[in-house]
């Protein structure tokens, strides 16, 4: 069971570059599921979001910290986001945890607040 996830969101596609971005997007895809089918993620999920000014969807990928970390160095990941970012606006990558990672996000920020002096 994964651990750790990779955030993939993105904005509005920039005016022109419509179609760029349509095939960025299945390039992408097929990356993510060549990576699944070879063992190096666990699994991703794609999400396109109704219209709503801020986000027009996400990728989520799902596989343990040493995969995860791996994904990001990886040179066609690497280039994948890098022809994301000249189509998109607001492309972010972030970290996380997921499934049985959370666990251990929760010990660490209940370690965390035990220091913090509560207000009744």
């Amino acid at each position: 069971m994964a651990e750790r996830v990779l955030f993939i969101g993105w904005g509005e596609t920039v005016h022109g570059r419509e179609e760029r971005g349509l095939e960025v997007f299945n390039e992408s895809l097929g990356l993510y599921g060549r990576m699944q089918q070879e063992g190096r993620i666990e699994s991703f999920n794609t999400v396109l979001l109704d219209p709503n000014g801020k986000l027009d969807g996400y990728i989520e990928i799902r596989g343990s910290a040493q995969q995860i970390a791996d994904i990001r160095q990886d040179p066609d990941f690497r280039r994948s986001m890098t022809d994301a970012a000249l189509i998109v606006h607001d492309l972010c990558i972030v970290d996380g945890a997921c499934d049985k990672g959370i666990e251990k996000e929760i010990a660490t920020y209940q370690q965390a607040l035990a220091k913090v002096p509560q207000m009744a």
